[in-house]
């Protein structure tokens, strides 16, 4: 019975617990005072607030303010700028040396110096083309006159400069003519300090000689050789049967040997063909040819003289007092020569025709008396950019001369000196007088 009672008592609460426990997770929202409900409702309540509200807005509105606003505009705004900004500018700005500075720099290594060889001799491609210096400046000996000073000159010049004054003349040069020819270069200042360093390097390195033909001297040596071995099988070793072989090979190589000789010892001391570089690149193309400069105002002393002498620096200044800028050489020539006056210092222009000691010459001789123009022997000298020795002046050229030449009697001197001869040919006697007439043959004429 006890049981049957608890039974029914069971199935009389069972509804109400069953209505309390669907209605309990709902009352679990709303906020309720006091007790254990209240203290899990604020705690789920702000757990949820917390993390539902907070944290996502933390997360969502904070984080991605922070990620996005904040932290995206610190990323892209102040980083990015330190970055770009500050960076860039210490890389560009900062860390950029100044031209000023590295024309100044002194220390160059072997690879450096290799770059300014190859920009100077044009290897190096500026942009989309290449500038070659060797193209303008020789660097090596040649026998035709190059307008532009050879690489050797202006490496001389330049030693104790310092880079910045190269760039002047190759960025912003002063000559009419340099304008033109150095427009539109690009070099940057280390590629003008490059090739300053090469040039620094190039005044002890020097011009490149041209190779001298050997051609003859191999012949000789081949062909003494031979004549030794001949002779010494022919008093000695034997070793041909045939001794027609070597006699044959002794004249054959004694006829050449002592051809070489003759014709090298008989122009030993002659110089035909000379043309030495001169310190100033005078033309006489320019000056005789071109401007009609008559060959006495210059050489004032060849109808007084024994030598025509060389002219002074006072009788350059006479026109280059003014004329300060030539049509080929630009100012650099001319400068040469106001340099040379304003240091009172004589231009050492290297001789071309020279005599030997032991013969005597006289230009009033031959220009006054015999009144025998320039050309006679030195050539065409109108149209020589570069003076050259034309004749060999042995003399047996002299000799040749003095046979064919007429003597002008008509002139006071022969008619002074030579009455006989002046009056033969005024009566008819004979036709015309020659130099070998008149002693033009006689040792002593120019040996005494």
């Amino acid at each position: 019975m006890y049981r049957n009672f608890h039974a029914g008592i069971i199935r009389l609460l069972f509804p109400f617990i069953f209505l309390f426990s669907s209605v309990s997770p709902g009352l679990s929202n709303s906020p309720q005072v006091g007790g254990k409900t209240n203290v899990q409702t604020k705690a789920i309540n702000k757990e949820q607030k917390k993390d539902t509200t907070k944290v996502q807005v933390s997360n969502t509105t904070k984080a991605q303010g922070n990620d996005t606003t904040k932290a995206q505009g610190r990323d892209t705004t102040k980083i990015q700028k330190k970055d770009s900004l500050n960076l860039q500018a210490k890389d560009t700005v900062n860390r950029q040396v100044p031209d000023s500075i590295i024309y100044k720099r002194t220390d160059f290594t072997a690879e450096d110096l290799i770059r300014g060889e190859r920009l100077f001799y044009g290897l190096v491609y500026l942009g989309d083309k290449s500038i070659s210096c060797a193209s303008c400046h020789n660097t090596q000996v040649s026998d035709t006159l190059n307008w532009n000073p050879d690489a050797l000159e202006i490496s001389r010049k330049y030693l104790g400069k310092n880079a910045y004054a190269l760039s002047r003349v190759l960025l912003k040069p002063a000559g009419a003519k340099m304008k033109v020819v150095h427009k539109g270069l690009q070099l940057t200042a280390e590629d003008i300090v490059l090739i300053k360093a090469y040039m620094d390097k190039f005044v002890n390195i020097g011009l490149k000689e041209n190779k001298p033909v050997i051609t003859n001297l191999l012949l000789l040596i081949i062909a003494f050789v031979l004549f030794f071995i001949s002779a010494v099988d022919i008093v000695i070793k034997r070793i041909f049967k045939n001794q027609r072989i070597n006699w044959a090979i002794l004249t054959i190589t004694g006829v050449f040997i002592t051809w070489i000789l003759a014709v090298n010892a008989i122009a030993l001391g002659r110089a035909k063909g000379f043309a030495p570089a001169q310190p100033i690149k005078f033309s006489h193309y320019v000056h005789a040819g071109q401007n009609k400069t008559d060959c006495n105002y210059c050489h004032y002393t060849a109808k007084t003289s024994k030598t025509a002498g060389i002219p002074a620096g006072s009788i350059c200044y006479n026109c280059h007092f003014l004329v300060r800028n030539g049509t080929r050489s630009g100012a650099t020539e001319i400068a040469k020569i106001i340099a040379h006056l304003e240091q009172k210092k004589a231009v050492e222009w290297v001789r071309i025709y020279k005599l030997p000691d032991f013969v005597f010459f006289s230009h009033e001789q031959h220009v006054s008396a015999g009144q025998i123009n320039c050309e006679a022997c030195h050539g065409n000298v109108k149209e020589m950019n570069r003076l050259y020795q034309v004749a060999d002046l042995s003399m047996g050229w002299c000799i040749d001369c003095h046979k064919t030449r007429k003597v002008n009697i008509s002139n006071g001197y022969y008619k002074a000196y030579y009455p006989t001869f002046y009056d033969s040919l005024r009566a008819g006697k004979v036709d015309s007088i020659r130099v070998v007439g008149i002693g033009g043959r006689d040792c002593g004429k120019c040996h005494y």
